[in-house]
């Protein structure tokens, strides 16, 4: 079967759209680009299939080409049957090549090799035989020789078990059976690896078949392992694993039958064991990894999709307590309307609180402020407090915590270094915490998605893999909403399909200093070649336009196809750049479809995508989501109760809950057994991140500041 075949096999598609897949990914052609536009040819393969198709199609090669390695030694070596070659390309993943590889791969010195180099080779292969009638006593004194350190009989018989402990220990069949039989019935079982108490506590005596390990344990065993904390066991089926051994290699009762028989015993005590253990912890750990890469990713584009805060003139509260907190003021559009510090957050300093106060409600006067943004650093919650405390004063004024980590919040303000070189960090700081309410998006793209926090353990991942796929994420969220050309940032216009950093900078230096009045301008930029501009034209904006076609998610390759669309349904440009053409879809309908798409000369599905671009030019997927609450009082926890109902919002998705904040700047935890009223495999069933969500108080520990939450109110 080759790669099509299989693929389609294995993702239930037909092998003409993964054909045609495979062929755009190698020409070099962005996944977003073929998601988008290049429906007719992939069958509507979205972004996430796609990504998805090419991981596995770049496992499938890698193992070709190790199975090609394989070949190749195994050729060299003089050793390569017809029927190692039928078994290679019979093997399905690495670890079966690898087991097939094993007995011809070059081996350090071990106990087999020593007694081979001592003349033990033909012993072992006599006992192999199982004679019934011969005596291995009396057969290993011919092979005793004090020059090759061979002293007696047994020492001979020794030397000759181990040798066949490794030939049974390279058969690859049973390798693979054993293997899977671990798999099914092993147990992992931790122990305390010291005395101190730890947040590994609970796993001090734990113990779970491997076969049921959930992620988030086997990740929190692996780094408690790894801190010292615990001690990691696998326990084995031994009797059924070494039967499995005798089965295949013990013929009969005779004494050279019971020689195999203790070969079998060492080689799976000393050989396969610790060997398969070492795979098997490697499994889990590889499955684990996949499972939290997949919440990370989707509680990530969760985040990134948060519907933006439009139309409000916002102030950033950047918290401090020596330093003061500072304050920015930026317009709808996220320009930088004035700044200021206030000193509020510490204990007495009543003058300065009452500073702070006049200029708070002076820029909330002055420039219309209707929407505050808080970063949840450090004095955070004496932020929240102080502001809240003025909200009875500025009537329509609302604030919202911005949850992400101080550090993400750094980060993004250095990268505002190069617009605001007058602006100190923590000024930065303040206008990127403002920004980041208006447009979640446009933002944390600014910043490593590894240190947005929305995912668990995610230091213990596999980094290069955990990076690819959260940028896969940031890419498939900033090309499905598109990026304003005119005012996008460097930052934001490197996830564009087609343009990278490099390529980003260049945009941004031409556009300063000519300007981008059109699509077709983006060709004058250098560097951007056809192939780029193919790839970047469609997810690229241009507002000012004198085509109004260049504000939609139509691409320039349809231009022709769109104008004629219009025509044909009595319809003109101007009424797209009026505000689009609410009407058209169902006109369309009317006309016929297939006849419409026949006479413009494109497919159904770009027609489809092409009357909601024209329906509504430039419209953004995240205005369909629910929006953010903003909120106009305080909580504490001291003024939780059991069963006390609240409105929160989702900050973090895991495998075991989610959690919630419910404005006492303390997310709680809604244990996934307290998600829904029916089963559910994962908490990312019931919720996701940005969700707004009722939830009831189950309990309150304010020494350890936890909070545990229910979405079921009868489960409390």
């Amino acid at each position: 079967m080759d790669h099509i075949e299989q693929l389609a096999a294995e993702f239930g598609l037909r092998p003409a759209q993964v054909k045609a897949a495979v062929e755009l990914l190698d020409a070099g052609n962005t996944i977003p680009f073929i998601a988008r536009y290049r429906k007719e040819m992939t069958g509507s393969l979205d972004d996430q299939v796609l990504r998805e198709l090419a991981e596995r199609l770049e496992y499938l090669r890698n193992l070709d080409k190790r199975r090609e390695e394989i070949e190749k030694s195994l050729t060299e070596q003089g050793v390569l049957t017809d029927e190692l070659i039928q078994q290679l390309a019979e093997a399905k993943t690495l670890s079966e090549l690898e087991d097939l590889y094993r007995p011809y791969r070059p081996k350090r010195r071990t106990r087999a090799t020593i007694a081979k180099e001592r003349g033990l080779e033909p012993l072992a292969m006599w006992l192999i035989l199982q004679q019934p009638r011969g005596i291995p006593a009396e057969e290993a004194a011919k092979y005793i020789d004090a020059e090759k350190e061979v002293p007696d009989a047994e020492a001979a018989l020794a030397g000759a078990r181990d040798i066949i402990a490794e030939t049974v220990s390279d058969d690859a069949a049973l390798r693979k059976e054993l293997r899977e039989m671990l798999m099914r019935e092993a147990v992992l079982r931790t122990a305390a690896a010291k005395e101190e108490d730890s947040v590994y506590s609970m796993y001090y005596e734990y113990s779970e078949p491997v076969r049921n390990m959930a992620s988030h344990r086997i990740l929190a065993v692996n780094r408690g392992e790894r801190e010292e904390f615990l001690k990691v066991t696998l326990e084995a089926p031994e009797e059924k694993a070494v039967a499995a051994l005798k089965r295949e290699y013990v013929r009969g009762t005779c004494p050279a039958s019971e020689q195999i028989a203790m070969a079998c015993e060492d080689a799976w005590e000393r050989l396969i064991f610790p060997s398969l253990e070492r795979e098997v912890r490697n499994e889990l750990t590889d499955r684990a990894n996949v499972q939290a890469i997949k919440v990370f990713s989707q509680n990530l584009h969760q985040l990134l999709m948060q519907p933006p805060i439009k139309g409000k003139v916002t102030l950033g509260v950047d918290p401090g307590f020596r330093t003061g907190c500072k304050l920015a003021v930026i317009d709808e559009n996220g320009k930088v309307l004035d700044t200021g510090v206030g000193y509020f957050t510490l204990p007495g300093n009543e003058g300065g609180k009452a500073a702070a106060a006049r200029l708070i409600k002076g820029f909330v006067q002055k420039y219309g402020v209707t929407a505050i943004a808080i970063g949840n650093g450090t004095a955070s919650r004496e932020s929240e407090q102080f502001i809240a405390s003025l909200l009875p004063e500025m009537p329509g004024v609302a604030y919202m915590i911005v949850s992400e980590a101080g550090a993400s919040v750094y980060s993004a303000s250095k990268l505002a270094a190069a617009e605001f070189p007058d602006f100190d960090v923590t000024q930065r700081s303040a206008v990127s915490i403002a920004r980041r309410m208006q447009d979640p998006l446009a933002e944390l793209v600014k910043i490593d998605p590894k240190a947005i926090g929305v995912g668990q353990y995610q230091h213990d991942l596999k980094q290069n893999e955990l990076t690819d796929a959260l940028d896969g994420v940031v890419e498939q969220c900033v090309n499905q909403v598109g990026v304003e050309v005119s005012t996008a940032s460097a930052e934001l216009l490197s996830h564009v399909a087609g343009i990278g950093p490099a390529l980003a900078k260049n945009i941004v230096a031409y556009r300063e200093e000519n300007g981008i009045p059109t699509r077709q301008a983006l060709k004058k930029v250098p560097k951007l070649g056809p192939r780029a501009f193919e790839q970047c034209a469609g997810f690229l904006r241009v507002a000012d336009s004198k085509n109004p076609l260049d504000a939609t998610g139509v691409h320039p390759e349809s231009y022709d196809a769109a104008k004629k669309l219009l025509e044909i349904l009595d319809y003109d440009l101007k009424t797209v750049k009026n505000g689009g053409i609410p009407d058209i879809v169902l006109r369309a309908k009317n006309y016929g479809e297939e006849k419409l798409a026949g006479e413009i000369g494109v497919g159904l599905p770009t027609l489809r995508d092409m009357l909601e671009e024209l329906k509504k030019p430039g419209r953004d997927p995240r205005d369909e989501l629910p929006k953010p609450v903003l909120r106009t009082d305080v909580l504490d926890m001291k003024d939780l109760t059991p069963g006390m109902e609240l409105t929160g919002t989702v900050r973090n998705v895991i495998d075991f809950g989610a959690f919630v904040d419910i404005g006492v700047h303390q997310d709680g935890l809604v244990h996934i057994s307290r998600m829904a009223d029916r089963f559910i495999r994962h908490p990312s069933e019931a919720v996701k991140v940005g969700d707004v969500v009722k939830v009831w108080v189950v309990s309150v520990d304010e020494k350890k500041k936890r909070i545990a939450l229910t979405m079921v109110k009868d489960r409390m």
